[in-house]
């Protein structure tokens, strides 16, 4: 039988893609001899922060600054849990301005902050699943600021080896359908990782949605779930097909000229919790 599924109100930080293009490339997803269409990625961001408000849900804004076109990207601006905000430390110097923008916003706001002294990228690659954070590793985050995490949120921390540039971030190969404690359930795409990642996921997460292939690279796994609600790369159709077998409302929102960049619906998204 069917979980029956409940939305829980969230708080998320989003950036207007105001000065949005791709001028580098630091993953495999950009292209620098390809056009961008910034009204076209303003006008997908709209619709996504759209989505999250008739949810009920609570957007705040960080304001984009010129030169710094990857900051649409507010998943990798911070990690944020029981109030306790740990900035990023970005690997790719294009990138690193945007750590100390997103921790003086959060600090300016009240939060305590933790400027971090390791390498990583917030939420692209730490994902809260009920208590335990899953963390990536192998491509832009440090394992050093697994441990740095741990001991400054006293969450437990997993490790999870990514081996497939594609997927550069974990939040491109694991989605978090469910984050309540006791129901916690995950769709991710086993070759994105490590054999030994595997097996830990595969032992944690029996019942994990497995995603296809087509799923994954069409960053369908970079989704945003309230519980009920769950924003979706149109093109992941199998993965659709799952998430309503498993109770959820799955809510295609197009993002292919975010994707540009290398970054999808929850890529735009960082959760405050508080």
């Amino acid at each position: 039988m069917t979980e029956p599924r409940t939305p829980t109100a969230r708080r998320y930080l989003m950036c207007r893609p105001d000065f949005f293009e791709v001028t580098y490339e630091i993953n495999p997803w950009m292209d620098v001899t390809r056009a961008t269409d910034r009204e076209r990625a303003i006008a997908q961001w709209e619709t996504l922060r759209d989505a999250y408000l008739a949810w009920g849900h609570t957007v705040e804004l960080i304001d984009p600054a010129p030169g710094l076109p990857d900051m649409v990207y507010a998943a990798n601006g911070a990690t944020v849990v029981d109030g306790l905000v740990y900035s990023a430390r970005f690997r790719y110097p294009e990138r690193a301005a945007e750590g100390p923008l997103y921790e003086k916003w959060f600090a300016d706001h009240g939060f305590i902050t933790q400027t971090a002294a390791q390498i990583n990228e917030g939420e692209g690659d730490i994902l809260l699943v009920g208590d335990t954070f899953l963390a990536g590793s192998g491509f832009r985050t440090d394992p050093a600021a697994h441990a740095e995490l741990a001991a400054l949120s006293g969450h437990e921390v997993v490790t999870l080896e990514l081996v497939d540039p594609r997927f550069y971030h974990l939040d491109t190969a694991i989605a978090v359908l469910d984050s309540r404690p006791g129901h916690e359930l995950i769709a991710y795409y086993p070759p994105a990782f490590s054999a030994t990642s595997q097996a830990v996921l595969a032992a944690r997460y029996p019942d994990a949605v497995m995603a296809t292939e087509a799923d994954a690279v069409a960053l369908g796994l970079n989704a945003v779930s309230d519980g009920l609600h769950v924003v979706v790369a149109p093109a992941a159709v199998d993965l659709a097909v799952e998430l309503r077998a498993r109770g959820f409302e799955p809510h295609p929102v197009d993002t292919t000229e975010l994707l540009k960049g290398g970054g999808g619906a929850k890529c735009c998204t960082l959760e405050i919790r508080s």
